[in-house]
């Protein structure tokens, strides 16, 4: 009920201030303040006679948990860390007290000192971990790991759905957690590549549930927390800035099979800033002749407007087959909400548990139009068939070229993906688009996705082993611009790998020209297709053994970009092969050195 002056003893200015404030508060407010101004009353009579006052807390008893949170994150890209930072900071503005820290930097045996515990995490190539959370990981899943009933946490997932174990870390996380007696505040939530909306979502579901078991609600939850993660003034992932295409050159020579393109970005005005390890986002569009075929394959009408995010924005449909829903890729989810407007039951079959191998199959390779002519006839309205569709994700490239020798600029390395494939020529939606459509003059939408686990030294003196075959290249192309400008010191050594010497030696003018200054100590190349016994960098590694060996006693940063599930696993291999003989170790000793130069950051990996 309002006060008013005739119902109260307060003046009519009086009553305006406390009818603005007394709806805003909580409960728990109202309580402390019923019990504040009855022990002021208190305190007055008591100072008249002489006496001390002493509060008393109000009748009301309320149970409230701790308002302290610790949020771990995992994350190999920075998605995972960009969205901790973000909710962090919407903590504290709700007066939580926050410890924020990635899942390598925490003491796992502060686990039963914790009440609240936020995870925000990643799974890595088929269904692993991030490289930052496998300590923790591996601590949770041992025989270390302690009962943890005190414990209420919640975690939000982050995957791929078109990859086979989607959000798998998460899940065995959310397993562990709950057999070692914790209890969640919210339920996990597992997040495809478009995650902005159901990251907002769990979040504000995690909010009020901690505001409630503290016996208060948050009258400005829903706002800041969705603009802090789906709205930004600045230019980010949700609002990316259209960059102009400087230059879009070839670095393959003719008659190479390869085509690798250098993309220069204007970002004069954006205000974007970025270091040398971080990647640059694009948001692709996909080919209008794919989307043309799919349009008249369904008989639709390419102008009928559709809805194409939560907040109900309508689009014509080919402009949102071409900017916002991804076409080219096809998930099982995307199948098994498909499979109810098809009355084909061969699609029915494929998704029997039984046949999960022959699911993978088709799924690789193939793309929506494959999928609608397959399993045609559809009985399905166009808002609905779109409603199943997901969002075309951004593409993450490394950044080519350090802002300090090239300001307002960022360059790319991008390789052009061009196969056939189940009877039709296939591309990458974003490569081809920066080989053939995107021209000088033309425009990108872009975004600086930060990459705390790959980063240069702080001390310009320590020595850096970079192995980056094909375009793994382009991260260490901005490590040794960089390095060039600060006048750093600390030796460097490069190995790079491709097919042919004369063909794809990406940069190799750049290379040469760092050696003869001395920004590149050494470099050694491994091209596979000019031998008749092939050779991969890991093969000069073992070549080098000793001497790479000796670099990593020297206190050496190793560095690996490129390929996780080849390239990069074999280099680990390698590198455990080299000091276990090298260090005249063991096995294990070999494995633990690697983890333990992991834990220091000392060998960090940009792997895709």
């Amino acid at each position: 009920m309002a006060l008013q002056v005739i119902n109260s003893p307060f003046n009519q200015e009086q009553v305006e201030l406390l009818n603005q404030l007394l709806p805003i508060l909580t409960e728990t407010q109202q309580i402390w303040l019923g019990g504040y101004l009855s022990a002021s009353q208190l305190a007055t009579q008591s100072n008249a006679s002489g006496s001390v006052a002493v509060l008393e807390a109000p009748s009301k008893k309320i149970e409230v948990i701790s308002k302290e949170v610790t949020i771990l994150y995992g994350s190999q890209t920075g998605n995972g860390q960009a969205l901790a930072e973000k909710l962090t900071k919407n903590l504290k503005a709700e007066e939580f007290q926050v410890t924020l820290a990635s899942m390598n930097e925490f003491k796992p045996n502060s686990l039963k000192k914790i009440e609240n515990l936020l995870l925000i995490v990643s799974t890595h190539g088929e269904g692993d971990p991030p490289d930052n959370a496998l300590p923790f990981y591996e601590f949770l899943h041992g025989k270390r790991a302690p009962q943890l009933d005190n414990l209420h946490y919640s975690i939000l997932s982050l995957g791929d759905s078109s990859y086979e174990f989607f959000c798998q870390t998460g899940k065995q996380f959310d397993e562990r957690l709950l057999k070692l007696g914790a209890k969640q505040l919210s339920p996990r939530v597992d997040c495809d590549l478009d995650y902005d909306e159901s990251a907002a979502e769990w979040f504000t579901n995690v909010l009020a549930t901690l505001n409630e078991q503290q016996g208060s609600s948050s009258t400005t939850v829903q706002q800041p927390v969705n603009k802090g993660v789906t709205e930004q003034l600045e230019y980010s992932r949700t609002n990316p800035f259209k960059a102009e295409i400087l230059e879009n050159l070839n670095l393959n020579g003719r008659g190479s099979n390869k085509e690798t393109r250098h993309l220069e970005l204007s970002l004069e005005g954006s205000n974007l800033e970025f270091e040398p390890g971080d990647s640059l986002g694009i948001f692709p569009e996909n080919d209008t002749e794919l989307v043309d075929t799919l349009i008249a394959e369904m008989g639709w009408n390419a102008s009928e407007a559709v809805k194409v995010n939560n907040q109900g924005e309508l689009k014509p449909l080919r402009e949102a087959l071409i900017s916002n829903f991804e076409i080219t890729v096809l998930t099982k989810p995307l199948l098994q909400k498909a499979v109810q407007f098809t009355a084909n039951n061969e699609l029915k079959e494929l998704l029997e548990s039984a046949k999960d191998q022959e699911c993978r199959d088709y799924l690789y390779g193939r793309d929506l139009l494959d999928l609608v002519r397959d399993f045609a006839p559809w009985e399905v309205t166009l808002s609905n068939f779109v409603a199943i569709l997901r969002k075309i994700p951004a593409r993450l490239y490394s950044i080519a070229s350090s802002s300090k020798a090239n300001p307002d600029e960022v360059h790319l390395t991008i390789g052009t993906v061009r196969y056939e494939a189940h009877g039709r020529d296939r591309v990458g939606v974003c490569s081809d688009e920066c080989a053939v459509r995107a021209q000088p003059g033309d425009y990108l939408p872009v975004y600086v996705q930060r990459n705390s686990n790959f980063k240069l030294p702080e001390d310009p003196n320590t020595p850096l082993i970079m192995i980056g075959p094909g375009t793994g290249i382009a991260p260490f192309r901005s490590f040794l611009e960089e390095r060039e400008e600060i006048g750093a010191e600390g030796k460097t050594w490069l190995f790079f790998g491709d097919q042919h010497f004369v063909t794809d030696f990406l940069y190799q003018v750049e290379w040469q020209q760092w050696l003869k200054e001395g920004v590149l100590t050494r470099m050694d190349v491994a091209f596979s297709r000019d031998t008749k016994d092939k050779v991969y960098v890991q093969h000069r590694m073992i070549e080098n053994s000793q001497a790479i060996f000796k670099w990593l006693e020297e206190g050496a940063v190793l560095y690996v970009c490129g390929d996780e599930k080849h390239m990069a696993a074999d280099v680990h291999t390698t590198l455990e092969k080299i000091i276990e003989k090298e260090g005249a170790m063991s096995t294990k000793e070999a494995s633990d050195y690697l983890a333990d130069m992991q834990q220091q950051k000392r060998y960090q990996r940009d792997v895709y």
